[in-house]
């Protein structure tokens, strides 16, 4: 699915434009983007977890000539899925 078809989706199931719709999610975004540098951690209820998690630097290879190239440390947003998302797609 594409943000283009999660808009119509969107707009299908709540009966607002596409523009609205493409706004709510542009907003509902930007939100979870702010709240994840700011704050590290977002929780929705039901639905899941994501998290700012820091990586290590670290000795990796090169997979076309087998190199051996340093990975810088950075940070990386991980999810973890809540109960309510887990039991509707089993």
């Amino acid at each position: 699915m594409t943000k283009a078809d999660l808009v119509a989706k969107i707009a299908s199931d709540t009966k607002l434009t596409k523009a609205d719709s493409e706004r709510a999610l542009n907003a509902f975004l930007g939100n979870v983007t702010k709240t994840l540098k700011k704050e590290g951690k977002l929780t929705l209820t039901g639905f899941g977890t994501f998290e700012v998690s820091k990586r290590k630097k670290r000795k990796g290879r090169n997979p076309q000539t087998g190199e051996a190239i340093n990975i810088k440390a950075r940070k990386v947003v991980k999810f973890k899925p809540g109960k309510g998302l887990k039991d509707t797609i089993k």
